[in-house]
């Protein structure tokens, strides 16, 4: 039975899914500090620097008048916390057509260099071996 776990392991499969699972952890980073460092804070230059986040109702407890929605959860309230799953939808959103933008390009350049390399394949080969001597010895039968 270790054998078999070893041999499952060892498979390629196995291995490009682990790399893939780490590189998609690392470029999740990138992404998340592009929306929320770069993207965001233009579209709150457009929205009046309306944010979302701490938009909640009150559904049991009492909560002092315009605190946020860390301070509400804090005091122990039942919250409706819809502005936080209005700014999830909002970053996913931004997040999906970021990285649809980054495999279009990837899609783009990966065409290009299949493009180039079938051009590179269709290029005659000029004649062979067998034609060169065919030509050579009609030449001397003349």
């Amino acid at each position: 039975m270790l054998k078999e776990f070893k041999d499952f392991i060892a498979k390629g499969n196995v291995m490009d899914m682990a790399v893939g699972i780490i590189i998609g952890a690392a470029f999740t980073a990138i992404v998340k500090s592009m929306v929320d460092d770069l993207i965001n804070p233009i579209i709150g230059l457009f929205t009046g620097g309306v944010d979302f986040t701490n938009k909640f109702a009150v559904l049991a407890g009492d909560v002092a008048a315009g605190s946020s929605l860390e301070a509400a959860r804090e005091a122990g309230a039942s919250v409706f916390a819809y502005g936080a799953f209005i700014m999830a939808v909002i970053n996913f959103l931004i997040i999906a057509y970021v990285v649809f933008m980054l495999v279009k390009m990837v899609n783009k350049a990966k065409d290009a260099a299949e493009k180039e390399q079938e051009a590179v394949e269709e290029a005659p080969a000029g004649p062979s071996e067998l034609d060169l001597l065919t030509e050579i010895r009609d030449a001397l039968k003349k």
